[in-house]
């Protein structure tokens, strides 16, 4: 049972880490047409993620093999209940991929905003629907014991929901917006700043409602009433949401950046935690919920792929951190110039 409890925090952990990194240029994805007044600004935008997404990613990868590695029975039940929303995630994905490279092929303006509006909706729609999907696990899935799904695409699309596809659309965005304002110069730069304080008291709102709706929608207090440590966490959360805008006020932008990326981080641990030992949980019956325990692969298939996981996950942290070292100035219109520039 060790074992099993290490590896559902350790599934936590890297959506976190997926979420922390990728959450950022989704965001910029979504502010893309608004921030993006003119053709340099696109650029800009682009170019201030383009060294670093498809790194960010990784996570998005190692998180799916984890879920099919250690816990194979989620997986397949997973992939097969939210398969309309995760083909619909991958494709817009590999839309949004595609369109950094196309956009500057022709120099044209309507194939410019052809692909413009694919970067939008391959950055909204996958945070929307993480969102929308995370908040349906919190809830519960309709799945019965044999792990059959009894529902559509638009089960999923329920008000609490997307109440979550619009918790994660705003944290996405402020992340975004800070990291367009370490970035950036000139009118981009204070656009991105005011966006950022715009979107805060509305992100505190959408949370507000959305613990409270957790309240009578979930069992995700249920773990912290039992184990008041567990509160912690929250109040890391929000301290660090409180940070945010503390940093902004005072135009310290990394500061408020990595504060964004550990209230990113404490939400998803937020709602980890209150899930525990639930990996999958039934909304028909607890009794058919798939959890760290039943769904689990061998004791020996969990104990290599940790040692795996020790060894490697590390060299792959550094190397994020070394490539973010590397780009960490900021994207001025003589770069724009470079041939290897988006």
């Amino acid at each position: 049972m060790v074992l099993q409890t290490i590896w559902f925090f350790l599934w936590g952990l890297l959506w976190a880490l997926f979420f922390m990194t990728d959450g950022f240029d989704l965001g910029i994805g979504t502010l893309y047409p608004f921030l993006g007044k003119t053709d340099q600004d696109k650029r800009i935008m682009i170019n201030a993620l383009g060294p670093l997404w498809d790194g960010n990613e990784v996570w998005l990868i190692t998180a799916g093999g984890v879920t099919f590695a250690a816990f194979p029975l989620v997986y397949s039940v997973m992939f097969s209940s939210l398969y309309s929303a995760l083909m619909l995630i991958l494709f817009a994905l590999i839309l949004r991929g595609v369109s950094f490279e196309f956009r500057g092929k022709v120099d044209h303006p309507r194939w410019r905003k052809i692909w413009d509006t694919c970067i939008f909706v391959g950055s909204f729609v996958p945070a929307l629907l993480f969102g929308v999907a995370f908040a349906n696990i919190f809830q519960g899935i309709p799945i019965d014991h044999n792990g059959i799904y009894h529902g559509t695409l638009f089960t999923l699309l329920n008000p609490y929901g997307l109440l979550g596809g619009i918790l994660f659309v705003l944290l996405f965005m402020i992340h975004g917006a800070l990291w367009i304002s370490i970035k950036s110069e000139g009118d981009l730069q204070e656009r991105a700043i005011s966006t950022a304080k715009k979107l805060w008291p509305v992100l505190l709102g959408v949370v507000v409602i959305f613990l409270i709706a957790s309240k009578f929608s979930t069992r995700l207090f249920d773990n912290y009433i039992e184990h008041p440590a567990f509160f912690i966490v929250i109040l890391i959360t929000v301290l660090a949401f409180l940070s945010v805008r503390f940093f902004l006020v005072r135009k310290t932008f990394f500061k408020a950046w990595f504060a964004s990326a550990l209230t990113i981080v404490g939400t998803t641990f937020f709602g980890v935690i209150g899930l525990f030992p639930n990996l999958f949980p039934s909304s028909l019956n607890p009794r058919y919920s798939l959890t760290a325990y039943n769904a689990s692969s061998s004791p020996l298939t969990l104990k290599i792929m940790l040692i795996v996981v020790i060894i490697f996950i590390p060299l792959v942290i550094g190397y994020q951190i070394w490539a973010y070292n590397l780009f960490k100035g900021k994207v001025t219109q003589a770069d724009l110039a470079h041939d290897e520039a988006y």
